[in-house]
């Protein structure tokens, strides 16, 4: 009898928790290590999720700062083999450019992905919030960028 007999969970979806669970706790030191130990599992998709987990995490708590930039030369080394994970790292780079006002392209954010686009979309740049709301991918996108570009003119 295993785990997954005993908890009535398929095997993943206990080792998707318990990488979660890792990745949450793990030191700095020990983060690219750890990374790609979960990125070796044989569940290829899980493991990419739960890396994608940690990463946005980790990115949230990191773009505003000056540590950012490091960490995350060290996660596209350590993700490469991965053409979502090293994109999202891309993206949440473009986030922090145009969050912190840095230089960045209208093209980069035009072609970037949904979830990027809603994110700079829920409250970035007015320059941001302009582009996305005349060539943001969705409506939802648009809409939300043209709302926020209302809320700013409010005030």
């Amino acid at each position: 009898m295993n785990v997954s007999d005993i908890l009535g969970e398929p095997d993943e979806h206990i080792r998707f928790a318990t990488y979660l669970d890792e990745l949450r706790r793990v030191a700095e030191a020990d983060e690219a290590a750890t990374v790609r130990r979960v990125l070796a599992d044989p569940d290829r998709t899980m493991a990419q999720s739960a890396v994608l987990r940690h990463l946005d995490r980790r990115a949230d708590d990191l773009h505003l700062g000056p540590a950012y930039e490091e960490w995350c030369r060290s996660m596209t080394g350590t993700v490469t083999g991965s053409a979502l994970l090293t994109r999202r790292l891309q993206e949440w780079s473009l986030y922090r450019a145009i969050t912190l006002r840095l230089p960045w392209h209208p093209d980069d954010l035009l072609v970037a992905t949904d979830w990027l686009q809603l994110k700079t979309a829920a409250g970035a740049s007015s320059a941001a919030l302009e582009i996305l709301a005349g060539g943001g991918r969705t409506k939802r996108i648009r809409s939300t960028a043209t709302a926020g570009l209302k809320r700013r003119s409010m005030y």
